[in-house]
């Protein structure tokens, strides 16, 4: 069993230097707009780690930074009455993704996964407009977007599609919208884990690892809220997108 300083040390202080560096900034995106830590890092990461490892560091951070995020607000009786058949379908599509798609185990073609994923991700953000759902189209579409989100959070470990733009259409105001934002990712999050558990990801000092990086994502997610208070909201989601965008299509070309 690998101790946390030799998790690091097998790393070398090139990449151990960018893991700190990744989650301080993957924390301050998430602190500015309210989400964008697991995409962040998995995206800078998956450019220098496997996706399995990458996923690993970031059960912790994503898990405590969510549970913040879930706690704000006194909207948690009615979301839960809400959204649990989205939130149910989460956890059973990634348990489903992680048996009959083995989870992140072909390097290239999860790398490749998740570039198409975050590209997605950044063309729905900057080019759909703001949709609005009616109860009907709820009822059978919540599930359904729960379930693809489980097998693509399975695949690449980002889980925002199409679970975020479905939020963004149910015409929550923003203190509901942020907290229902919270608990999809942390149902996300929990099943993610399992699903690393399950194949053996998190021994050899990955949870010791994952635990480190939450100072500096707690840190960038503090930087980032006083930010927002002096930057324009609007800007930052656009300069993010366009700059995720951009990544995603250098790991899809790139594989």
């Amino acid at each position: 069993m690998k101790t946390v300083i030799e998790f690091y040390q097998s790393l070398g202080l090139a990449l151990s230097l960018l893991v700190l560096g990744t989650f301080l900034l993957a924390g301050m995106v998430k602190g500015v707009i309210g989400l964008g830590l697991p995409t962040v890092a998995m995206g800078l990461l998956g450019l220098a780690m496997a996706p399995t490892q990458a996923a690993a560091l970031l059960i912790i951070p994503a898990t405590l930074t969510n549970v913040w995020q879930l706690a704000a607000g006194g909207h948690l009786p009615a979301l839960l009455g809400r959204l649990w058949p989205m939130l149910l379908a989460i956890f059973l599509g990634t348990a489903a993704g992680t048996l009959w798609l083995g989870g992140m185990d072909g390097a290239h073609g999860v790398v490749r996964a998740l570039g198409a994923a975050l590209l997605l991700y950044a063309l729905s953000g900057l080019l759909l407009p703001a949709l609005r759902l009616g109860v009907r189209t709820e009822r059978w579409l919540g599930p359904v977007c729960g379930l693809v989100t489980g097998i693509i959070t399975s695949a690449t470990g980002v889980f925002v599609i199409p679970a975020v733009p479905y939020l963004q259409a149910l015409g929550l105001n923003k203190d509901e919208l942020v907290q229902a934002l919270g608990l999809s990712f942390s149902v996300s999050t929990l099943a993610l884990a399992l699903g690393l558990f399950w194949r053996g990801v998190l021994g050899d000092g990955a949870l010791g690892a994952s635990l480190l990086v939450l100072a500096p994502a707690l840190l960038g997610m503090l930087f980032g809220q006083w930010l927002r208070q002096r930057v324009s909201a609007v800007l930052f989601k656009r300069v993010f997108f366009i700059g995720l965008g951009l990544l995603g299509t250098h790991l899809l070309i790139g594989g």
